[in-house]
């Protein structure tokens, strides 16, 4: 009998996975600059619990590990895993680990390169290389028989019931499908099955710039079981504007697992971040929850201080730290992009 259960980000973590980039392909002509930017990422990570680190191979370990010295990182905190990827962002080619009857398990969302770029083959095994490191069972998601494809970075729970997800990414007729002919009603199905989701709050569409087509993780986080921050653009003639608008009018009527209203926090968005003609998916949204602290995307931007003084007032537990992202954000994403939890 499956009795799973996503547990939220803020639960007990023992540890976070992560990714060295192995070639510069996500972030073309920044390759130095990301190596340093993964270093500090890494270092404030491991102050707080184990790094569980993909490495392509020996040689990188080697010299990704002089890296890590240099900036004194403690080693000891370090879990290298052997395996090349053809990229690094684990939320979405990782395993998501849920519990099950209690136990951890890590499950399979046969990551396709988010029905965009067709060079996944090495990433598909992360979930299975994971699952054997960390001595765990490994689940195949499916639904009526088929494989599901579903990213983590698609995905905000509470832990109680309730899940947050996008009609852009999941329900899009066209463009960047996952599971074609898949309707709510199957996702939902899908959720309870998988997550132990009973509620399911469905946003419109995510950011300007979002490879991935609308990934709740640039927009709307939950910091409580029962209080999301979600993300708005000041700038009327921003294109933002009108859909963070719409999402944050869809969360002001929302219902938690137990029929309460949802609370809502404002976060702002940096001005936007534009690199060879492209505006770039920057987001505060983007942090990541750890044992005692909160890990914030910064973009070297005047609204820096305050989403770090928002979420500092909504983490009163735990350290605030922000950490530059000017560099990661030219690969389309950062820090929760980057990552996933390991529940301990």
């Amino acid at each position: 009998m499956n009795n799973r259960r996503f547990p939220a980000e803020w639960e007990k973590q023992k540890g976070i996975l992560l990714c060295f980039p192995h070639n510069g392909n996500d972030w073309p002509g920044k390759y130095e600059a990301i190596r340093w930017a993964f270093v500090e990422f890494i270092k404030k990570v491991s102050l707080y619990e184990t790094v569980y680190l993909i490495v392509a191979n020996e040689k990188l370990k080697i010299s990704v590990t002089n890296l890590l010295e240099m900036a004194t990182v403690d080693i000891h905190k370090i879990s290298f895993i052997i395996h090349k990827t053809n990229r690094s962002w684990m939320r979405d080619s990782g395993p998501i680990i849920v519990k099950n009857n209690g136990k951890s398990e890590a499950l399979n969302f046969n990551f396709n390169g988010w029905a965009k770029y067709n060079n996944w083959q090495l990433d598909k095994h992360v979930p299975n290389k994971i699952a054997n490191h960390l001595d765990i069972p490994v689940s195949q998601a499916t639904f009526n028989g088929k494989k599901i494809i579903l990213e983590g970075g698609a995905l905000e729970v509470n832990g109680k019931g309730t899940l947050i997800t996008t009609e852009e990414c999941l329900l899009h007729p066209s463009i960047q499908v996952r599971n074609s002919a898949f309707k709510r009603e199957d996702y939902e199905a899908v959720f309870k099955e998988y997550f132990g989701v009973t509620n399911t709050i469905w946003l419109g569409n995510g950011i300007t710039g979002d490879d991935t087509h609308g990934h709740i993780d640039d927009l709307c986080r939950f910091i409580n079981e029962y209080t999301v921050v979600t993300v708005v653009e000041e700038d009327k003639k921003h294109k933002n504007y009108q859909p963070l608008q719409d999402n944050l009018k869809r969360l002001k009527v929302a219902t938690l697992e137990n029929g309460n209203p949802l609370k809502v926090v404002e976060l702002p968005m940096p001005k936007p971040i534009i690199f060879e003609e492209l505006e770039l998916p920057a987001s505060y949204a983007n942090f990541l929850i750890i044992n005692k602290a909160v890990l914030v995307p910064t973009f070297n931007d005047a609204n820096d201080r305050i989403a770090l003084n928002i979420l500092a007032d909504c983490f009163p537990d735990r350290e605030v730290i922000g950490i530059n992202c000017i560099d990661l954000i030219w690969g389309f994403g950062t820090l929760h992009c980057l990552s996933q939890q390991i529940p301990s």
